[in-house]
């Protein structure tokens, strides 16, 4: 027997610079929307240290899972053959999967997990999964098998794989999403593509998101927007050096735990974290960036040398300068300089490789799966119907590999 899920009492619309409307019709995509979790969000930055290249990239995880959410509605209400492909359980799932798919992020991107266990999966498996959680509250008043269900999909272990496509694959709500709005946010038209055309010519054969020969075009502008952005913004350099300097401070953070508790006695949800390598999904709640950043103003005066002077540069951008790494003895002669100037390289030196696959032409067996396209009534793999495509993956990956320390 279906479920028949509550409709907001009208139609619902939130104003987006990307989207124009996020539209919601789902009662319960708004109670969750209005859940303090889900509220966290607008408290975590989409892009880590960006905002410290691009000044306006001072954007939310809130804003991009809006949008997620709306992408996936768009997919589902345009990709031809998707909607009548989907019960209204697995309709509701997927957009419910779609909004909370990074609701267990921590703060300053990926530079927090680097030093801690705390992995934003796995926080937000718990989130929906743990039964204090008003997320899990929510879904499952809509029904029981809806948490279950929606961490399921984000995590790649529901068994229909179409679902988790529309949210996580090489062509997917996320991805989609992230690339219009971080451009629009940085000012940048690096990011730019079609979407439209996008998903007027994916097509459900199958039970599997493909592409029709006619839109090989947009998904190779689509490629080339993913490209454009790692290197241009994603992975820039001056971001990375705030980011280093961020993950220093964790790395002390952690060493200071258990040489001097001391010192974080001031800062309870610190220490508990560092000492104890996790926290409860009630103390998550509050592992923000305004947390973080209360926390190192508060270390600006810490009697711990280290962390008074990582905080310090960090709250007034007093980066680390960087070189391209072009051999070890330039890392050890690099470390003794910085180590002559009173600068402990443990905490000063930082070493930063960075690699980019933009495409995967794998099977099923050895990774993702690739993006295929409906050519003659037959499936192929993309690169072998795009020559642009078929160009980035006979390349050899693009590196970078950078050494970050004090001036």
């Amino acid at each position: 027997m279906s479920i028949h899920y509550k409709k907001t009492s009208e139609h619902k619309v939130l104003r987006d610079p990307v989207h124009g409307y996020i539209n919601v019709e789902d009662a319960v995509i708004w109670e969750l929307i209005d859940s303090k979790e889900f509220q966290r969000l607008r408290r975590i930055h989409q892009l880590g240290g960006t905002f410290q290249v691009y000044h306006t990239a001072e954007h939310s995880r809130f804003g991009h899972s809006l949008g997620v959410y709306e992408v996936a509605r768009l997919m589902i209400e345009n990709v031809k053959g998707l909607k009548i492909a989907l019960s209204e359980t697995e309709r509701v799932a997927v957009l419910c999967a779609a909004l909370l798919h990074d609701v267990g992020h921590g703060p300053f991107s990926h530079s927090f997990e680097s030093v801690t266990s705390v992995n934003h999966e796995a926080y937000t498996d718990k989130i929906i999964l743990e039964s204090s959680s008003e997320i899990h509250q929510i879904l499952h008043r809509a029904d029981g098998n809806l948490p279950q269900m929606v961490a399921d999909i984000i995590s790649h272990r529901h068994k229909r794989e179409l679902l988790t496509q529309i949210i996580s694959s090489q062509l997917d709500a996320d991805r989609m999403d992230y690339l219009l709005r971080d451009s629009y946010f940085t000012g940048v038209s690096y990011g730019e593509f079609d979407l439209f055309r996008i998903l007027r010519t994916l097509r459900v054969v199958d039970d599997e998101l493909v592409v029709k020969e006619s839109g090989i075009h947009a998904v190779e502008d689509y490629i080339m927007a993913r490209y454009q952005m790692y290197w241009q913004v994603y992975l820039h350099p001056t971001s990375r050096a705030y980011e280093s300097i961020l993950h220093m401070i964790f790395k002390r953070l952690k060493d200071v735990a258990f040489e001097k508790p001391e010192i974080l006695n001031m800062l309870p949800l610190f220490k508990n974290l560092l000492l104890n390598d996790e926290v409860s999904v009630e103390d998550h709640f509050y592992l923000d960036e305004t947390t973080c950043m209360y926390g190192f103003m508060m270390l600006m005066n810490s009697e711990d040398e280290v962390l008074r002077d990582l905080t310090t540069r960090l709250v007034n951008r007093d980066l680390f300068k960087y070189q391209d790494v072009e051999s070890e003895a330039m890392i050890e002669s690099i470390s003794t300089e910085v180590e002559s100037k009173g600068y402990n390289p443990r905490y000063y030196v930082v070493m930063d490789y960075m690699t980019q696959i933009l495409y995967k032409p794998y099977d099923e067996h050895e990774g993702p799966k690739p993006i295929r396209v409906l050519k003659n009534q037959e499936l192929v793999e993309l690169s072998s119907a795009s020559q642009i495509v078929k160009g980035f993956v006979l390349q050899e990956d693009k590196e970078d590999f950078k050494v970050f320390y004090p001036e």
